[in-house]
Protein backbone atom coordinates (compact mmCIF):
# COMPACT_ATOMS: atom_id res chain seq x y z
CA UNK A 1 0.00 0.00 0.00
CA UNK A 2 1.43 3.43 -0.92
CA UNK A 3 1.67 5.97 1.86
CA UNK A 4 -0.93 8.18 0.20
CA UNK A 5 -3.49 5.37 0.49
CA UNK A 6 -3.25 5.12 4.27
CA UNK A 7 -6.39 6.10 6.20
CA UNK A 8 -6.65 9.87 6.50
CA UNK A 9 -6.42 9.78 10.28
CA UNK A 10 -3.29 7.60 10.50
CA UNK A 11 -0.38 10.06 9.88
CA UNK A 12 -1.61 12.53 12.49
CA UNK A 13 -2.47 9.74 14.92
CA UNK A 14 1.02 8.24 14.61
CA UNK A 15 2.62 11.64 15.12
CA UNK A 16 0.51 12.37 18.20
CA UNK A 17 0.80 8.95 19.86
CA UNK A 18 4.06 7.49 18.55
CA UNK A 19 6.15 10.59 17.90
CA UNK A 20 6.58 10.17 14.16
CA UNK A 21 4.64 9.90 10.92
CA UNK A 22 4.64 6.80 8.69
CA UNK A 23 7.55 6.67 6.25
CA UNK A 24 6.88 3.20 4.81
CA UNK A 25 4.04 0.67 4.79
CA UNK A 26 5.42 -2.76 5.75
CA UNK A 27 2.14 -4.61 5.38
CA UNK A 28 -1.61 -4.11 5.50
CA UNK A 29 -4.28 -6.62 6.52
CA UNK A 30 -7.99 -5.95 6.33
CA UNK A 31 -10.27 -8.38 8.16
CA UNK A 32 -12.38 -7.50 11.19
CA UNK A 33 -9.64 -5.03 12.11
CA UNK A 34 -7.49 -2.89 9.86
CA UNK A 35 -3.88 -3.82 10.70
CA UNK A 36 -1.10 -1.57 9.41
CA UNK A 37 2.57 -2.46 9.70
CA UNK A 38 4.44 0.86 9.47
CA UNK A 39 7.99 2.14 9.51
CA UNK A 40 8.00 5.57 11.15
CA UNK A 41 10.24 8.48 10.17
CA UNK A 42 12.67 7.58 12.98
CA UNK A 43 13.03 4.03 11.64
CA UNK A 44 10.86 2.36 14.29
CA UNK A 45 8.60 -0.46 13.15
CA UNK A 46 5.11 -0.45 14.65
CA UNK A 47 1.75 -2.11 14.10
CA UNK A 48 -1.36 0.07 14.23
CA UNK A 49 -4.73 -1.63 14.67
CA UNK A 50 -8.13 -0.05 14.13
CA UNK A 51 -11.54 -1.64 14.45
CA UNK A 52 -15.11 -0.61 15.02
CA UNK A 53 -15.42 0.39 18.66
CA UNK A 54 -17.65 -2.32 20.13
CA UNK A 55 -16.34 -1.88 23.68
CA UNK A 56 -13.96 -4.86 23.62
CA UNK A 57 -10.65 -3.26 22.70
CA UNK A 58 -9.72 -1.67 26.03
CA UNK A 59 -9.90 -4.98 27.90
CA UNK A 60 -8.12 -6.91 25.14
CA UNK A 61 -5.21 -4.48 24.94
CA UNK A 62 -4.91 -4.26 28.74
CA UNK A 63 -4.70 -8.06 28.99
CA UNK A 64 -2.13 -8.21 26.16
CA UNK A 65 -0.03 -5.58 27.94
CA UNK A 66 -0.05 -7.57 31.18
CA UNK A 67 1.04 -10.74 29.39
CA UNK A 68 3.84 -8.93 27.58
CA UNK A 69 5.03 -7.47 30.89
CA UNK A 70 5.14 -10.99 32.34
CA UNK A 71 7.29 -12.25 29.47
CA UNK A 72 4.65 -14.09 27.46
CA UNK A 73 5.60 -14.18 23.76
CA UNK A 74 3.34 -11.52 22.32
CA UNK A 75 3.69 -8.01 20.93
CA UNK A 76 3.83 -5.27 23.57
CA UNK A 77 1.18 -2.57 23.23
CA UNK A 78 2.75 0.87 22.71
CA UNK A 79 -0.35 2.97 23.32
CA UNK A 80 -3.66 2.64 25.12
CA UNK A 81 -6.82 2.37 23.05
CA UNK A 82 -7.94 5.71 21.66
CA UNK A 83 -11.08 6.67 19.78
CA UNK A 84 -10.88 8.01 16.25
CA UNK A 85 -14.44 8.68 15.18
CA UNK A 86 -16.19 5.32 15.44
CA UNK A 87 -12.91 3.39 15.59
CA UNK A 88 -10.90 2.01 18.49
CA UNK A 89 -7.22 2.47 17.62
CA UNK A 90 -3.99 1.39 19.31
CA UNK A 91 -0.42 0.54 18.38
CA UNK A 92 1.85 -2.33 19.38
CA UNK A 93 5.45 -3.25 18.75
CA UNK A 94 6.37 -4.90 15.46
CA UNK A 95 7.32 -8.51 16.26
CA UNK A 96 8.32 -10.05 12.93
CA UNK A 97 9.87 -13.42 12.26
CA UNK A 98 9.14 -16.97 13.19
CA UNK A 99 7.52 -19.72 11.17
CA UNK A 100 4.04 -21.12 11.13
CA UNK A 101 3.76 -24.64 12.55
CA UNK A 102 1.62 -26.57 10.11
CA UNK A 103 -0.05 -29.93 10.54
CA UNK A 104 -2.97 -31.50 12.37
CA UNK A 105 -1.42 -34.67 13.83
CA UNK A 106 -1.63 -35.51 17.55
CA UNK A 107 2.06 -34.60 17.92
CA UNK A 108 1.40 -31.13 16.55
CA UNK A 109 -1.70 -30.85 18.73
CA UNK A 110 0.44 -31.49 21.82
CA UNK A 111 2.71 -28.57 20.97
CA UNK A 112 -0.20 -26.21 20.51
CA UNK A 113 -1.89 -27.43 23.69
CA UNK A 114 1.25 -26.72 25.71
CA UNK A 115 1.19 -23.12 24.52
CA UNK A 116 -2.53 -22.75 25.14
CA UNK A 117 -2.14 -24.08 28.67
CA UNK A 118 0.61 -21.54 29.35
CA UNK A 119 -1.51 -18.79 27.83
CA UNK A 120 -4.54 -19.66 29.96
CA UNK A 121 -2.43 -19.88 33.11
CA UNK A 122 -1.07 -16.38 32.44
CA UNK A 123 -4.53 -14.96 31.74
CA UNK A 124 -5.84 -16.48 34.98
CA UNK A 125 -3.97 -13.80 36.95
CA UNK A 126 -5.06 -10.92 34.69
CA UNK A 127 -8.02 -8.86 35.84
CA UNK A 128 -9.84 -6.83 33.20
CA UNK A 129 -13.45 -6.11 32.44
CA UNK A 130 -14.90 -9.02 30.42
CA UNK A 131 -14.33 -8.28 26.70
CA UNK A 132 -17.95 -8.61 25.66
CA UNK A 133 -19.63 -9.29 23.33
CA UNK A 134 -17.50 -12.30 22.52
CA UNK A 135 -16.04 -12.61 18.98
CA UNK A 136 -18.77 -13.43 16.50
CA UNK A 137 -17.33 -16.85 15.50
CA UNK A 138 -17.27 -17.88 19.18
CA UNK A 139 -20.56 -16.31 20.21
CA UNK A 140 -22.57 -19.42 21.05
CA UNK A 141 -23.61 -17.56 24.23
CA UNK A 142 -25.54 -14.88 22.35
CA UNK A 143 -28.98 -13.69 23.55
CA UNK A 144 -30.49 -13.54 20.06
CA UNK A 145 -33.39 -15.74 18.89
CA UNK A 146 -32.45 -18.88 17.01
CA UNK A 147 -29.25 -20.85 16.80
CA UNK A 148 -26.95 -18.19 15.36
CA UNK A 149 -25.92 -14.83 16.79
CA UNK A 150 -27.21 -11.81 14.88
CA UNK A 151 -24.57 -11.03 12.23
CA UNK A 152 -26.20 -8.75 9.68
CA UNK A 153 -23.98 -9.44 6.69
CA UNK A 154 -24.57 -13.19 7.13
CA UNK A 155 -28.22 -12.97 8.12
CA UNK A 156 -29.02 -10.99 4.95
CA UNK A 157 -28.04 -13.95 2.77
CA UNK A 158 -30.24 -16.89 1.77
CA UNK A 159 -30.21 -19.15 4.83
CA UNK A 160 -31.59 -22.09 2.85
CA UNK A 161 -28.04 -22.53 1.52
CA UNK A 162 -26.87 -23.73 4.95
CA UNK A 163 -27.04 -27.55 5.19
CA UNK A 164 -29.38 -28.93 7.82
CA UNK A 165 -26.62 -30.89 9.53
CA UNK A 166 -24.70 -27.65 10.15
CA UNK A 167 -27.67 -26.00 11.84
CA UNK A 168 -28.48 -29.16 13.82
CA UNK A 169 -24.89 -29.57 15.00
CA UNK A 170 -24.63 -25.93 16.04
CA UNK A 171 -27.92 -26.09 17.95
CA UNK A 172 -27.04 -29.27 19.81
CA UNK A 173 -23.53 -28.09 20.69
CA UNK A 174 -24.78 -24.70 21.85
CA UNK A 175 -27.55 -26.25 23.95
CA UNK A 176 -25.09 -28.55 25.71
CA UNK A 177 -22.70 -25.74 26.59
CA UNK A 178 -25.45 -23.46 27.86
CA UNK A 179 -27.01 -26.21 29.95
CA UNK A 180 -23.81 -26.67 31.95
CA UNK A 181 -23.78 -23.13 33.33
CA UNK A 182 -20.02 -23.16 33.99
CA UNK A 183 -18.26 -20.01 35.25
CA UNK A 184 -16.43 -17.84 32.74
CA UNK A 185 -12.73 -16.97 32.49
CA UNK A 186 -10.59 -14.93 30.12
CA UNK A 187 -9.19 -16.81 27.16
CA UNK A 188 -8.03 -16.63 23.53
CA UNK A 189 -10.86 -17.46 21.13
CA UNK A 190 -8.97 -17.55 17.82
CA UNK A 191 -6.18 -20.01 18.59
CA UNK A 192 -5.26 -20.97 15.04
CA UNK A 193 -1.93 -21.88 13.48
CA UNK A 194 -2.02 -18.69 11.41
CA UNK A 195 -2.00 -16.63 14.62
CA UNK A 196 1.20 -18.16 16.05
CA UNK A 197 4.83 -18.09 14.97
CA UNK A 198 7.62 -20.43 16.10
CA UNK A 199 11.40 -20.57 16.27
CA UNK A 200 12.09 -24.29 16.02
CA UNK A 201 10.19 -25.85 18.94
CA UNK A 202 9.76 -22.58 20.84
CA UNK A 203 6.77 -20.37 20.29
CA UNK A 204 7.94 -16.89 19.24
CA UNK A 205 4.69 -14.95 19.06
CA UNK A 206 0.99 -15.39 19.70
CA UNK A 207 -1.02 -12.81 17.78
CA UNK A 208 -4.63 -11.63 17.51
CA UNK A 209 -5.32 -10.46 21.04
CA UNK A 210 -8.40 -8.67 19.73
CA UNK A 211 -9.98 -12.13 19.93
CA UNK A 212 -10.04 -12.60 23.69
CA UNK A 213 -13.30 -13.98 25.06
CA UNK A 214 -15.10 -14.42 28.36
CA UNK A 215 -16.33 -18.02 28.45
CA UNK A 216 -15.95 -21.25 30.48
CA UNK A 217 -12.42 -22.64 30.47
CA UNK A 218 -13.54 -25.98 29.08
CA UNK A 219 -15.32 -24.25 26.19
CA UNK A 220 -12.28 -22.15 25.33
CA UNK A 221 -10.00 -25.19 25.45
CA UNK A 222 -12.43 -27.26 23.43
CA UNK A 223 -12.70 -24.63 20.73
CA UNK A 224 -8.91 -24.37 20.53
CA UNK A 225 -8.63 -28.15 20.25
CA UNK A 226 -10.66 -27.95 17.06
CA UNK A 227 -9.17 -24.81 15.51
CA UNK A 228 -5.43 -25.07 16.25
CA UNK A 229 -4.55 -26.58 12.85
CA UNK A 230 -6.11 -23.80 10.74
CA UNK A 231 -3.20 -22.35 8.77
CA UNK A 232 -5.35 -20.82 6.04
CA UNK A 233 -9.04 -21.38 5.35
CA UNK A 234 -10.38 -22.62 8.71
CA UNK A 235 -10.98 -26.29 9.26
CA UNK A 236 -11.62 -28.78 12.07
CA UNK A 237 -8.73 -30.86 13.42
CA UNK A 238 -9.06 -34.67 13.45
CA UNK A 239 -10.75 -36.15 16.51
CA UNK A 240 -7.64 -37.93 17.78
CA UNK A 241 -5.71 -34.66 17.58
CA UNK A 242 -8.39 -32.79 19.52
CA UNK A 243 -8.22 -35.55 22.11
CA UNK A 244 -4.43 -35.19 22.36
CA UNK A 245 -4.86 -31.42 22.76
CA UNK A 246 -7.37 -31.82 25.60
CA UNK A 247 -5.26 -34.41 27.44
CA UNK A 248 -2.09 -32.34 27.14
CA UNK A 249 -3.81 -29.16 28.28
CA UNK A 250 -5.03 -30.83 31.47
CA UNK A 251 -1.64 -32.41 32.10
CA UNK A 252 0.18 -29.08 31.80
CA UNK A 253 -2.35 -27.24 33.95
CA UNK A 254 -2.24 -30.04 36.53
CA UNK A 255 -6.02 -30.35 36.77
CA UNK A 256 -8.32 -32.92 35.26
CA UNK A 257 -11.58 -31.67 33.83
CA UNK A 258 -14.73 -32.99 35.43
CA UNK A 259 -16.97 -35.24 33.34
CA UNK A 260 -19.17 -32.24 32.55
CA UNK A 261 -16.18 -30.12 31.53
CA UNK A 262 -15.02 -32.89 29.21
CA UNK A 263 -18.42 -32.87 27.53
CA UNK A 264 -18.43 -29.08 27.24
CA UNK A 265 -14.99 -29.14 25.65
CA UNK A 266 -16.20 -31.55 22.96
CA UNK A 267 -19.36 -29.53 22.39
CA UNK A 268 -17.39 -26.29 22.06
CA UNK A 269 -14.99 -27.93 19.60
CA UNK A 270 -17.89 -27.99 17.13
CA UNK A 271 -19.09 -24.39 17.30
CA UNK A 272 -16.30 -22.62 15.32
CA UNK A 273 -16.49 -25.30 12.63
CA UNK A 274 -20.28 -24.91 12.43
CA UNK A 275 -19.93 -21.12 12.17
CA UNK A 276 -17.31 -21.53 9.44
CA UNK A 277 -19.41 -24.14 7.60
CA UNK A 278 -22.33 -21.70 7.61
CA UNK A 279 -20.04 -18.97 6.25
CA UNK A 280 -18.84 -21.29 3.48
CA UNK A 281 -22.39 -22.22 2.49
CA UNK A 282 -23.63 -18.63 2.48
CA UNK A 283 -20.69 -17.49 0.33
CA UNK A 284 -20.61 -20.51 -1.99
CA UNK A 285 -17.08 -21.36 -0.86
CA UNK A 286 -15.40 -24.76 -0.89
CA UNK A 287 -16.84 -26.61 2.16
CA UNK A 288 -13.58 -27.24 3.99
CA UNK A 289 -15.09 -26.85 7.45
CA UNK A 290 -18.39 -28.19 6.17
CA UNK A 291 -16.91 -31.49 5.02
CA UNK A 292 -14.88 -31.91 8.24
CA UNK A 293 -17.98 -31.16 10.29
CA UNK A 294 -20.07 -33.65 8.34
CA UNK A 295 -17.46 -36.36 8.94
CA UNK A 296 -16.91 -35.69 12.65
CA UNK A 297 -20.08 -34.20 14.10
CA UNK A 298 -21.71 -37.44 15.22
CA UNK A 299 -18.69 -38.61 17.23
CA UNK A 300 -18.02 -35.21 18.76
CA UNK A 301 -21.69 -34.79 19.73
CA UNK A 302 -21.60 -38.26 21.29
CA UNK A 303 -18.59 -37.31 23.40
CA UNK A 304 -20.39 -34.10 24.34
CA UNK A 305 -23.49 -35.98 25.44
CA UNK A 306 -25.39 -33.67 23.13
Amino acid sequence: MPLDELPDWSPGWCLDHLGGEPAEVLFQIQQISTVLGLRLTDGTGVVVKARADDGRAVSCVAAQARLAERGFPCARPLTPVTRVGSLAVHAEEFRPGGEMLRGDSPDVAVRYAEVFARLMAELAVVTVAPPLPNPRWARWDHPDPGVWPAIEFLDDRDQSAVPGYVVDTAGRARGRILAAGLPCVLGHADFEAQNLRWHSREVWAVHDWDSLAWQPEAALVGAASGTFASAGPPTLAPIDSSEAFLVTYQDVRGRLFTAVEQEIAWAASLWPAAHNARWEALHGSTPISGDALRAQAAERLHRANA
